[in-house]
């Protein structure tokens, strides 16, 4: 399980615990984070999970596969270096006390 802190972009914290496995999309829906919409379900379909993670973060995770790079071309806020879809991180230890943003807007 890994402890993960999502930002909204109002400044509110939410620390939420993912079951090793499950990404963190899913964690976010389930908690009813405000600025999470996941319109596909994890399907890599749109990029309506779009986070960014911190910059500490950025580097521990696994690169994004060119399909996330394509889909991050879609974001409706500013993609960034740190932009991730939140669907493609995947809990496990190694990212316990990550943190990630989110963006003002989805869609």
């Amino acid at each position: 399980m890994a402890t993960v802190l999502f930002v909204e972009a109002s400044g509110a914290e939410h620390r939420i615990d993912v079951p090793t496995g499950e990404n963190l999309m899913r964690a976010a829906l389930n908690e009813g984070l405000e600025g999470m919409v996941g319109e596909c379900g994890g399907g890599l379909a749109c990029a309506t999970c779009h986070c960014y993670v911190d910059d500490g973060w950025a580097d521990r995770l696994p690169a994004p596969a060119q399909t996330e790079q394509d889909m991050l071309d879609c974001t409706a806020s500013e993609r960034r270096p740190s932009s991730r879809l939140s669907c493609q991180i995947i809990a496990s230890d190694a990212i316990d006390g990550l943190v990630v943003h989110l963006p003002a807007a989805q869609y």
